[in-house]
């Protein structure tokens, strides 16, 4: 019998990115994130953003392709319509306006500056 494999979490998600001061505007400025790791590299770059027990890494590596097709991160926000307003100041673009989701949840989902998608949610209350 084959061993099982055991995944005990997930250590971060990445999002293909193209301009690392763009990035930086963006997560930091925009969405008030920090940066907990950065580095540039010879033909890229590294940023990571701790939310909770997880990670958001924004890089530009060789295999990294920034797309809006691929899996994204839905961000928990605590309210929900002063995010959306705080977004459009900022005109974020949104791939989805924002629109109730069964059961009653909140959600929208923008895309960073290179295009890569984010979903903002609240849950019901």
């Amino acid at each position: 019998m084959t061993p099982r494999m055991k995944i005990v979490e997930f250590a971060f998600i990445i999002y293909p990115a193209t301009d690392m001061a763009r990035s930086r505007a963006f997560y930091e400025d925009v969405l008030g994130l920090t940066a907990t790791s950065s580095m540039e590299m010879d033909d890229g770059f590294w940023l990571e953003y701790e939310i909770g027990l997880h990670t958001i890494a924004v890089g530009k590596e060789p295999f990294l392709k920034p797309s809006g097709d691929g899996p994204h991160v839905v961000l928990e926000v605590d309210d929900f319509e002063e995010t959306i307003e705080h977004l459009r100041q900022h005109k974020v673009p949104f791939a989805i306006e924002p629109f109730v989701a069964p059961p009653g949840c909140r959600a929208a989902i923008i895309m960073d500056p290179d295009g890569n998608k984010l979903g903002i949610h609240k849950r019901k209350t």
